[in-house]
């Protein structure tokens, strides 16, 4: 009767328009009526008892206490049957006395690692726990398998089962990973693929072409048996999968392990297995590759890689994390190495530098090593076509700025009030280009001061590579939007005396950039890597640039 005089107004009165409706539908005789004046007596009498002792929140609570069934279903407790008391309170207390259906959702949105906890409250919640929809929601927002799980599950394997056994104790594998393969590295991506986990070997184009899509080699898989047990098998050699072993050596690194490696053998012994190692590697048979230093290279790469026989140690690495101010987008990118073929890189920026990192190397240079670094504070304003052509032009634009760098590193105190800002370096850097170009006459001097004019290069201006400098690639962009200063790594072989050499970084677009090693004379294109790599991205800076110390002591 509370209820009534809440939603009427008219206080606790026989002649309420809520009862009245109720008596008009249906008839209960006098005995209703008893029922009511009873009800009425019991009211009035908590109500002066409430008074006298408490106030009006004791009187609140007597007119909720007596709230009668049809009450109940004014609230919306529609499951309440006319003529049975209600014992349950009409406003939930805490989450056991919500409706299945709403705690369906409520855990839907919940971490799949929390949900064992929650399943230890009650039996209630470890009983709904079981409904297929939370787990399914988990497989795709957390792993994003984009696969129709209701096939699966017709198929005997529940998404809890999949969660459970397969996705959440192998997580901590997904993402990008770099083999331990001495100097030569590599680049592993670990993905959930459908109804498997799979380990990616992501390979560069066959050389020179860089711009080609990146090729994959799958290593390792696991998925649940008829048993739903996980099983990790091994997917190299030519055999088709076989058993194999996952191991956490400890945080951000595991091993792999093949338990049946006779299957990696070939028919033809060695000499088969080289011959179809070159095809997949190279694209091409021994007899075409005419330069006899490269036949040495290519030879013992087999020699050296194929001792591993798939048992290997990875270690995480992260995609570089990008900011408004960089200069294009960081990210992974593969270029062409000379007699080396195809490497990946990874381009990231370090407030005025921009560094390219090696993820594949050679016994040159190795995998982890810095092998560009780009200093952004020393732009460098080409000149005409026909000046560009000449490689000793370019040569003492490129020193100028080279020594006065020097100069700066070994006298930081002196130089202290040019470098005291990134216009006046510029500006140095540019008066620097300009009085070397005045040996070479007015044409050229000409050139020089009207870009120097400007603080910002064109969006594109032309270019062509200097006469003398070799090129794995005849094709290459002809215009450019800056330039700046840089040095590569050079090594002897084994990583024997290596040195910092000046050259000139060429970006292109957003998705190329090119090198100059002035001291090689030879010249990389480097093309982005477009792959979607999910579970790559790095926490935050600081993790990144650990990562970056930890790859050079790899491989130092």
């Amino acid at each position: 009767m509370a209820v009534c005089a809440r939603l009427c107004g008219v206080g606790q009165s026989r002649r309420c328009r809520r009862r009245r409706q109720r008596n008009d539908q249906q008839d209960q005789g006098s005995d209703s009526d008893m029922e009511e004046e009873e009800e009425e007596r019991i009211v009035g009498q908590r109500r002066s008892e409430a008074g006298s002792s408490g106030g009006p929140g004791r009187v609140a609570a007597a007119d909720a206490a007596t709230a009668g069934p049809s009450d109940a279903c004014e609230y919306g407790s529609g499951h309440v049957n006319r003529g049975e008391s209600n014992t349950k309170p009409l406003h939930p207390e805490s989450l056991i006395e919500l409706p299945p259906e709403l705690l369906v959702e409520i855990f839907s949105l919940l971490p799949g690692t929390v949900l064992p906890n929650v399943a230890l409250v009650c039996k209630k919640f470890r009983q709904i726990l079981k409904t297929e929809t939370i787990w399914r929601r988990r497989c795709v927002e957390e792993f994003g398998m984009k696969e129709d799980l209701r096939k699966m599950e017709a198929g005997g394997v529940t998404s809890q089962d999949l969660y459970v056994k397969l996705l959440h104790p192998y997580r901590h594998i997904l993402g990008l990973w770099q083999p331990d393969i001495g100097p030569y590295g590599g680049l592993l991506n670990v993905v959930v693929d459908g109804l498997f986990i799979i380990g990616w070997m992501y390979l560069p184009p066959h050389d020179p072409r860089v711009e080609d899509p990146m090729r994959r080699r799958p290593l390792f898989r696991i998925h649940l048996l008829e048993s739903k047990k996980a099983t990790v098998e091994c997917m190299y050699g030519h055999k088709g999968p076989h058993k194999g072993d996952i191991q956490t050596v400890k945080k951000d690194e595991f091993s792999t392990k093949c338990n049946q490696t006779d299957h990696h053998r070939m028919p033809g012994g060695r000499q088969e297995e080289f011959r179809t190692w070159l095809e997949e590697e190279w694209g091409r048979t021994l007899e075409e590759i005419f330069h006899e230093h490269m036949q040495e290279l290519i030879l013992m790469k087999f020699i050296y890689t194929s001792q591993y026989d798939n048992c290997l140690t990875y270690r995480r690495i992260y995609l570089p994390p990008s900011m408004p101010s960089d200069l294009l987008e960081p990210g992974l990118f593969k270029g062409t190495y000379g007699s080396h073929g195809l490497e990946i890189v990874m381009l990231s920026f370090h407030g005025t530098s921009a560094r390219a990192t090696k993820l594949t190397g050679d016994p040159n240079v190795p995998a982890g090593q810095l092998t560009l670094d780009v200093d952004l504070s020393q732009p460098v304003d080409l000149p005409e076509l026909d000046q560009q052509k000449n490689i000793d032009v370019l040569s003492r634009i490129i020193s100028g700025i080279h020594e006065k760098v020097q100069r700066e590193v070994e006298h930081p105190a002196s130089d202290s009030s040019a470098s005291a800002g990134h216009p006046a370096e510029e500006a140095g850097a540019a008066a620097a280009a300009k009085v070397v170009e005045d040996d070479h006459g007015a044409c050229e001097d000409a050139s020089q001061s009207e870009p120097s004019s400007s603080s910002h290069p064109p969006e594109a201006q032309p270019f062509v590579l200097p006469l003398g400098v070799m090129a794995r690639n005849e094709v290459y962009p002809r215009t450019c939007r800056k330039c700046f200063y840089g040095t590569g790594l050079i090594a002897g072989h084994g990583f024997t005396s290596p040195e910092r050499t000046p050259g000139l970084f060429v970006l292109f677009d957003e998705d190329r950039f090119g090198f100059i090693w002035l001291e090689l004379k030879s010249f990389s294109l480097y093309s982005r890597l477009t792959d979607h790599l999910p579970h790559a991205d790095a926490p935050n800076m600081e993790r990144f640039e650990a990562m970056l110390r930890n790859m050079q002591s790899w491989t130092s």
